[in-house]
Formats: structure tokens, C-alpha cells, sequence
């Protein structure tokens, strides 16, 4: 007679899912199209797995701009310090870093994949690989089960979504899962990347000027036509071949997206503070001592006891002085130009390297269609989603991982529960289920 439940993918949210629902005593399979199991979470925080953040739960809510507020019945139920206990009774102990992140003391994202799949082992799920599914099947209000691409129908009771968006598509997530959520009645808002390096034509990018130079610390904001911060993230970044790639500037890419639709003429301008922590004018101040009491030394030379060199003589350059010109003779107002750039290098960007260059999927099945403290789709009985397919993203820093973790618990839990639910009204063998 098939399942209770399916769960459709590997990823963490499918693996939580899974978990889930078996120690609900549910007889669960779980489907992943892939040869194995936890692709994305192996390659995630460098190969070395940042499981969740540890920051308060009003921070991680914060850090996922993508309707992170949606979470916050989620996060009542199961929330970040439940991930870590969860992870440690498995015997996975974690570390934390900076900003909150959480890492396996082991350093290895291996050790936190083979400890859910050993989890599915004990609790008896049924694993299938090399399995991808066709669709899900719905009849008079209610999901029956799923069909294989090899023709196969598998009945159950209910159905987790937990296919991933469309970013990375080499850990399998190449956006199967929104027409199943269409079919079922659901809206799919519009997709697009975000934690995604950013493209620019401008002439110092295209003649690869910067190329490969990396700025610590730096406050990086995209702005509003009328050259006010629309948002701005401090962190480092890096320029490249293309245009601008590293922490800060994943951060800003949602927000280039968003501007740019609204463009006039396809670009949106960025600005570089390399200097956060001091104003311009106790800058100018600090420049204009150290050209007075030493006149003969290159204005290169002065410039890079506060900047990278590639970049203070860039900043120099556009600012009218040359490098090697003697501090002496550097006029204050060319020396105010100068400090103008370093507080707010200007340049503009056209858009950003496709989805599938993406670290995350903006847009998916819409929040308001699902509930939120079980993640049961509120279109049709006994159909679940949870992870990046939902209409939810987060900065990275462990936020995206804990989305998924958390809404794909939900989702396993109560999808079990559902489905044990129906099968003592159709007169089957009553399973005991058991709670939290």
C-alpha cells in the first residue's frame, strides 16, 4: 500500500524532513534524483558545512531579507538551538565562528551527512537514488503519491517538496518542483538570483584594471538615482574579470537585481567606502599632515599607508594626481578629490551572472500559500514544502541552511502526523504516533 510519506530530494531540508517524519513512526521514502545524498550541504561554508547561525533569532530573521519573517512560527516550534542539540545528539558537535556561524568541530561536511544518513538508517526510511520524479499526484483535493520518470507510481498519503530553487543546479536543484506546486494550485512568484557576484561594463572593469584585488573591511552600497543608499553591507569584496564578486557585494546582488528592473537605462550605481571608520574630513586632515611633513615623498607612497596600493594609486589616478608626484606639490583641492574617492568611489553595474551561478533562488512557491507553522500547502491536503523552493532567502553565513533545516523538520513532522492522521480514518492499522 505504498507510503505515509514521500519526501522528493536529498538536500538538507529533504534530509530533515525525512528524519522527521520517521520518528514519527511513519513509513517514509525519500527520493533524490542524484547518486547521493546531501550534495549542497557537502559543498556548503567551503566544504566544511555552516550548519546554522547562532545569532538571536530576531538577527537570523534580519539576515534573510527574503520573507525571513515568514519564519518566526517556524522558529517557536523548532528554531537554531534546536538544529545544534539536534546535531550533537547525532553525535556531530559544533564550533562557532564569526558572525554567529556554527561549523562541525570536525571541519568536514562529510561528518554532518553521514550522520543524518546513518539517522535515516536507524529510523528505517527508505532511500532511493538515481531516482527522479515525473510528478506529483493529486486527486479530489488531496496528494495520492508521485510517479517516477521511469513510469513508476508510488502511492502515499503525503508529499514533501523539498527539490531546491534553481542555484547550483550540479547538486540537482534545476527547479522541478514549481510545476508541481502550479498543478496543485499554487503561485510560483517571479525567480531570480541573488548571493550572486555582480557584472559591470565600466572601462576600468573591462580593461581588468582591479582584477583579482581584494578589499577588507570596506562599506559597499547600491544606490538610489538620486545617490542616496538604497542598503549598504560591510564586509570584504573582491574586483574581477567581470565585475565585482565577494561577501559584500553577494549581499547587495538582490538588491541590483531589484534596482535594476526599475533602471532607467540599465545600470544602477555602486559606491565603495574604503574607510568606514573615519569622515572625509578628519581624512583630508590626516592626508594633508602627512604631505606637509613629508613634501618629497611620492603621493603613492602617502596614499597607501591607508589603502591597498592597486587601489590607491586607481583612487590617485582618478582623482587627477599622478602617483609619483611629490606630496609637496599636491593641491588641497586636488588632495580633497582625492579623499572624495576613497570615501565614495563611484561606478556603475548592469546586472549580475545568471541564477544558476547563483548561491541562492530568490522568488518561489509563495509563503502566503503555505502555513506556517507546519508548512502544509493551504491548496491541497497532504502536500508539504519546505527549503529553497519556498519564496525564501537568506544572506549566506548559515541563514539559507537554516531556513531549510528548520522548514523541512516542520514539513517532515507534520506530514507524518497528517498522514497517520488518515490512515486511522480509513480504518488502516493504527500507527502510534509519537511526539516532539
Amino acid at each position: 500500500m505504498g507510503y505515509d510519506v514521500i519526501v522528493i530530494g536529498g538536500g538538507p531540508s529533504g534530509l530533515m524532513a525525512a528524519i522527521g517524519a520517521g520518528e514519527q513512526r511513519a513509513k517514509v521514502l525519500l527520493l533524490e534524483k542524484g547518486s547521493k545524498l546531501g550534495r549542497k550541504l557537502a559543498i556548503s561554508g567551503g566544504g566544511r558545512c555552516n550548519v546554522t547561525n547562532r545569532l538571536p533569532v530576531d538577527e537570523i530573521v534580519r539576515h534573510i531579507p527574503g520573507n525571513g519573517r515568514f519564519l518566526y512560527s517556524a522558529f517557536s516550534v523548532f528554531n537554531n538551538e534546536d538544529i545544534i542539540r539536534f546535531f550533537e545528539r547525532l553525535g556531530v558537535p559544533l564550533k562557532e565562528e564569526d558572525h554567529g556561524r556554527m561549523f562541525p568541530k570536525s571541519d568536514s561536511a562529510q561528518s554532518v551527512v553521514q550522520a543524518l544518513v546513518r539517522e535515516l538508517g536507524r529510523l528505517g526510511v527508505d532511500v532511493r537514488l538515481a531516482s527522479p520524479v515525473a510528478d506529483v499526484l493529486y486527486e479530489q483535493g488531496k496528494t495520492v503519491g508521485v510517479t517516477l520518470k521511469s513510469g513508476e507510481a508510488i502511492a502515499a498519503r503525503a508529499v514533501v517538496v523539498a527539490v531546491g530553487g534553481k542555484s547550483v543546479p550540479q547538486t540537482g536543484s534545476t527547479g522541478d518542483g514549481y510545476p508541481w506546486a502550479e498543478k496543485a494550485g499554487h503561485t510560483v512568484t517571479e525567480l531570480f538570483p541573488t548571493e550572486v557576484p555582480i557584472v559591470s561594463h565600466e572601462p576600468f572593469i573591462k580593461e581588468r584594471t582591479l582584477q583579482g584585488l581584494s578589499l577588507r573591511d570596506v562599506a559597499l552600497s547600491v544606490l538610489k538615482p538620486n545617490g542616496k543608499p538604497i542598503i549598504t553591507h560591510r564586509m570584504d569584496m573582491l574586483f574581477t574579470h567581470f565585475g565585482i564578486s565577494g561577501p559584500a557585494a553577494l549581499r547587495c546582488s538582490q538588491f541590483v537585481v531589484k534596482a535594476l528592473k526599475k533602471a532607467a537605462d540599465s545600470a544602477v550605481a555602486m559606491s565603495i567606502d574604503a574607510l568606514p571608520d573615519v569622515t572625509q574630513e578628519e581624512l583630508f586632515q590626516h592626508f594633508a599632515k602627512l604631505c606637509k611633513e613629508e613634501p618629497k615623498k611620492a603621493m603613492k607612497t602617502i596614499a597607501k599607508t591607508g589603502l591597498p596600493e592597486r587601489y590607491a594609486v586607481f583612487l590617485l589616478e582618478r582623482a587627477g594626481i599622478d602617483p609619483h608626484a611629490s606630496a609637496g606639490t599636491v593641491s588641497h583641492e586636488a588632495l580633497r578629490a582625492f579623499v572624495q574617492q576613497c570615501k565614495q568611489f563611484t561606478f556603475h553595474v548592469h546586472g549580475t551572472l545568471p541564477l544558476e551561478k547563483a548561491f541562492v533562488t530568490g522568488g518561489g512557491v509563495s509563503v502566503k500559500e503555505i502555513e506556517p507553522k507546519t508548512m502544509a500547502s493551504k491548496c491541497m491536503a497532504g502536500l508539504y514544502f519546505c527549503g529553497e523552493i519556498l519564496d525564501i532567502h537568506g544572506y549566506t553565513g548559515g541563514y539559507n541552511i537554516t531556513a531549510a533545516l528548520v522548514t523541512g523538520r516542520l514539513a517532515g513532522v507534520n506530514a507524518a502526523r497528517y498522514a497517520l492522521e488518515e490512515k486511522s480514518k480509513t480504518g488502516g492499522p493504527k500507527a502510534q504516533a509519537t511526539t516532539d
